[in-house]
């Protein structure tokens, strides 16, 4: 589905990602891990066609994302980021159905799609009318990932979309976000710095964990592979480095 082929980039003379290669197979799942500052939000950018690379290409079912055709291959990915990124002055409906009405879809079809996402995500019809600020953090999160669906893209894009919220709802919405992945049959990257989250998903769903430090692959590989053989001193360090997320590692590879 995707492949980025020696992609560079840099901010200001700062390295952000060194040239790399990488590869998103059709329907699966890959989680992007690393510490603050890696460079795994920036290669989420450059997927979605936010960010251009300095170098390297990155190809969608084979086509090149060129500055020409952006536009239209950006609607084939939905993009979820931390919070949410809804607009303050749409409504819950207004704001999952910009981008249909914009592209003009017939009325019955967006009324269609809105009601079929909002039992995806549970979350009632009566929630239509309200705007972000009346809403938690966890119904922000959800309103968010019918935006990115609506379009039923072929790539979900997801940034730390769990990120800002508190503890219980973080692990209420992981459940669903699996649920949610399991039945929409699409291919997913996501971003995480949270160790147990990384476990949580690897372990339930993803065929792949990626492993950044300062804007390089460190490793790349299944869930066991990063903790039993790690390629280096530097994953050992990363996958233990929190009490809490060791446990959960260790429960899960028992």
């Amino acid at each position: 589905m995707l492949e980025l082929t020696q992609i560079a980039k840099q901010f200001n003379g700062s390295v952000a990602l060194h040239a790399l290669d990488l590869n998103f197979a059709h329907n699966t799942t890959t989680v992007l891990i690393g510490p603050s500052g890696c460079g795994k939000s920036t290669l989420l950018r450059m997927i979605a066609g936010l960010v251009q690379p300095d170098s390297g290409s990155i190809r969608f079912e084979g086509e090149p994302l060129t500055r020409d055709n952006i536009n239209d291959l950006r609607h084939r990915m939905g993009y979820v980021i931390q919070e949410g990124g809804l607009f303050p002055h749409l409504t819950v409906q207004g704001n999952v159905t910009l981008m249909a009405r914009y592209l003009k879809w017939p009325v019955a079809r967006i009324d269609a799609r809105l009601q079929e996402l909002a039992q995806l995500v549970r979350l009632t019809p009566d929630m239509f009318t309200r705007y972000p600020a009346e809403l938690s953090g966890g119904q922000r999160q959800r309103v968010s990932l019918m935006r990115a669906l609506m379009l039923d893209p072929d790539v979900l894009l997801l940034d730390e979309p769990l990120g800002a919220l508190d503890p219980m709802i973080r692990y209420e919405l992981q459940q669903e976000l699996r649920d949610i992945f399991k039945q929409i049959d699409k291919t997913v990257v996501m971003v995480t710095h949270d160790i147990a989250e990384a476990a949580f998903f690897a372990d339930k769903l993803a065929d792949s964990i990626v492993l950044l430090r300062e804007g390089r692959v460190v490793q790349q590989g299944s869930l066991r592979d990063l903790v039993q053989s790690p390629a280096e001193p530097f994953v050992g360090q990363f996958m233990t480095a929190q009490r809490e997320p060791l446990e959960h590692l260790q429960k899960v590879l028992r």
